[in-house]
């Protein structure tokens, strides 16, 4: 009588797990590139004279910010952050470029090499917290990975208010930062309202920005170069 060989089942049932994982993981980086490379038309409003207010889409290659101006007719940004939320208090610079994200990959993971698997799987699958990155800076410079949009007031007034309620303040309205945690010298971070997760990602938070201020975008994308295409 021939012996059946009990590791079958189990080989075989990891196996099919695999298959599978992969399959999921082509299907959705395909949907990806599928969805961003559909275009979202943006206004075609023109702004008043000296109306028009200078924003940027900039990215560090991964993960892209939405640039403002500090101050404008419309926000001051010095009343809702503080340059003294940052190391350097530089107040000689004139933009803050906002980015929502995990907490988890925003705090313990400042390279790709220190990723740990318990983070990815929290941030993918809806199980971790949020966190808002702030950044000042001097003039951002256009370039392959910066590009410079022209809203108008009222479509500014719509991105203020798209990144205001983002934040997850506290009973005074007021911004909670995250203290002991910066990049560099000029940034810091704020609790955030939101769940990450693979469907919902910095980069598809910064592209339905680009929405609501009525201007070009992807369909949906979670990378930075489902934006960059449509510019």
């Amino acid at each position: 009588m021939r012996k059946t060989n009990s590791l079958y089942p189990l080989t075989a049932a990891v196996a099919y797990t695999g298959a599978g994982i992969i399959g999921l993981v082509a299907v959705y980086l395909l949907a990806s590139v599928v969805l961003s490379a559909i275009p979202v038309a943006g206004e075609k409003a023109t702004p008043a004279p000296g109306e028009a207010v200078e924003v940027y889409l900039l990215s560090n290659g991964v993960h892209t910010d939405l640039v403002v101006p500090v101050r404008s007719a419309q926000k001051d940004w010095t009343q809702f952050i503080s340059y003294a939320d940052t190391p350097a208090n530089d107040t000689s610079q004139e933009f803050v470029g906002f980015g929502w994200g995990d907490r988890g990959f925003y705090l313990d993971t400042p390279t790709w090499a220190e990723l740990e698997l318990s983070t990815g799987l929290k941030a993918m699958f809806w199980m971790g917290t949020t966190a808002m990155h702030t950044t000042f800076h001097h003039r951002p410079e256009i370039g392959p990975k910066c590009v410079q949009l022209t809203l108008t007031a009222a479509e500014y007034d719509r991105l203020i208010r798209f990144i205001e309620t983002k934040f997850d303040v506290d009973a005074q309205g007021r911004p909670q930062q995250i203290r002991g945690h910066s990049y560099g010298e000029n940034d810091a971070f704020y609790l955030a309202n939101g769940t990450y997760n693979l469907f919902d990602t910095c980069n598809s938070w910064t592209n339905r920005g680009l929405k609501t201020a009525g201007q070009r975008a992807a369909l949906w994308t979670p990378f930075d170069f489902g934006m960059f295409w449509h510019y």
